[in-house]
């Protein structure tokens, strides 16, 4: 296929929004499966990796296995399979060179407007390159909007009483500094989900002390930072296979561990505090800062690697407070029971901001459409929105293994449409489905921007499958020529 240029006069098939993983995989799959589509990614940031490209705190890393997490088409060969932040983002940008998808990425383009044009029957997209230059405007027949759920230029910051009172910096971990000197300092780090479970461990190594500060504590588990699995077949087998096999086996094992928990969660919440406790000192107070209120799996589980977070607590270089937030201080924080924290630096490691489709919301033929007033159907199209596909992933598991069977089904779409003359594909829902909540998921960041999230239906189609195997079947051999979807 050509190299497209920065100035496109007729219409492209596919404009992908994000150059992260989502979308490399995405344009992975439409050269390989459907290689007659022309396409182009637009990117807003100076670099691709997306999540991997933006945060820059110590320890970031992935809270999946990389056999799981990565693509299925590309063997993940480092040792660790729970992977930090760089090698990730390395492993993003070689599959894009290896298969010369740089040329097709636009750096600095920022997806500003889309607007349905109902009778010429294409996206009619605007971008921004900066805030000096007139806007660049191209068409396409589809999008893929791959550009992740959060908002990239603010995380989620409650403000606290006497904020301003403290003489030290607050830092949120997705703005952080690039020189930050914290070493023999005292760092308060405020929140319990697996930011902070990364970050606490990352610190203690040249902290003076850690004090990771909870209202509700999360369930943590100790993970081999190397796959046991990967290091039995390695040395067996080709990499490709060795590869596969150990992919198949978390894939597995994933699958066991969610279904435990589901099925049995007062066993599972048992079994996961005997395993903190056997990590932990002896008479160490686990009820209180290891036993959440919640049941194992409505809010994702927390990865310590080799059990980093319990190593910095048993060496005395990290601590865990479970109490209120009183206020602020110019010396710390005040806590509800009266005691006081004292910090040099305060992280909030507080969440995230939602920003569904990016922040963008579709307009057709010029009137936006309420994103919360739209249907998914199989999890990657929206009712009201023609030719328009999104990247949502599973929460149970890794996140991209639904991605790469969304890609999948995306180009069998494609090549069905092709091969059918249709130039428009929209979802269609039924006039009796119930809906509900997109995300069945009891984090923060979901709880918080729910309202503003496109919703679900109770039954197949339009529900969000969160199994692997039966997606597998649904999105790899399931009928494209669905009732469900108009074509024109």
């Amino acid at each position: 296929m050509e190299q497209v240029s920065n100035t496109i006069n007729e219409p492209i098939d596919v404009l992908i929004i994000g150059a992260g993983m989502s979308g490399i995989g995405a344009a992975y799959h439409l050269q390989t499966k459907s290689p007659s589509r022309s396409f182009i990614i637009v990117e807003a940031r100076a670099d691709m990796g997306g999540t991997w490209d933006l945060f820059k705190y110590p320890g970031i890393r992935s809270d999946s296995d990389l056999y799981t997490f990565g693509y299925d088409f590309k063997p993940w060969k480092a040792e660790k399979a729970i992977a930090d932040g760089p090698s990730i983002k390395a492993y993003i940008k070689e599959t894009a060179q290896e298969n010369n998808l740089e040329e097709k990425i636009w750096f600095n383009h920022k997806v500003i407007e889309l607007n349905w044009d109902s009778q010429k029957k294409i996206w009619r997209i605007t971008l921004q390159t900066n805030e000096d230059s007139q806007p660049k405007l191209i068409s396409a027949r589809w999008i893929f909007n791959a550009s992740g759920y959060y908002r990239y230029d603010q995380g989620y910051s409650p403000s606290f009483k006497n904020q301003d009172a403290f003489l030290g910096p607050i830092i949120h971990p997705q703005h952080w500094p690039e020189n930050l000197n914290y070493a023999d300092k005292k760092i308060i780090v405020i929140g319990s989900g697996a930011t902070a479970v990364t970050l606490v461990p990352a610190l203690a190594k040249k902290a003076a002390h850690v004090t990771m500060l909870q209202r509700t504590p999360s369930y943590i588990l100790p993970v081999p930072e190397q796959d046991p699995i990967a290091r039995l077949l390695r040395p067996l087998l080709s990499e490709k296979a060795a590869f596969a096999l150990t992919r198949k086996f978390n894939i597995a094992k994933q699958k066991w561990v969610y279904s435990f928990c589901q099925r049995f969660p007062k066993q599972a919440r048992r079994l996961i505090r005997k395993f903190n406790s056997d990590v932990l000192p002896k008479n160490y107070p686990v009820d209180k800062h290891f036993c959440p209120p919640y049941e194992p799996w409505d809010q994702r589980l927390c990865a310590a690697p080799n059990g980093d977070f319990f190593k910095a607590i048993s060496q005395g270089a990290a601590s865990i407070v479970t109490d209120q937030i009183d206020s602020f201080s110019s010396k710390g924080i005040n806590l509800s029971s009266g005691e006081q924290i004292e910090a040099d630096i305060i992280i909030t490691a507080t969440g995230l901001n939602l920003a569904p489709l990016g922040g963008l919301i579709p307009k057709i033929n010029n009137t936006p459409v309420q994103l919360n007033e739209c249907i998914t159907y199989k999890g990657m199209l929206l009712s009201q929105l023609p030719n328009f596909a999104i990247a949502v992933g599973y929460t149970s598991s890794s996140w991209t293994l639904k991605i790469g069977l969304l890609c999948e089904y995306f180009c069998r779409l494609l090549n069905f449409m092709e091969q059918h003359d249709y130039v428009v594909c929209e979802a269609i829902p039924d006039k009796s489905l119930n809906t509900m909540p997109l995300m069945n998921f009891g984090a923060g960041y979901i709880l918080r921007s729910a309202e503003q999230l496109p919703k679900q239906g109770d039954k197949h189609p339009w529900a969000m499958s969160w199994s692997y195997a039966s997606d597998v079947k649904i999105f790899k051999k399931g009928r494209i020529d669905d009732p469900a979807l108009k074509f024109e």
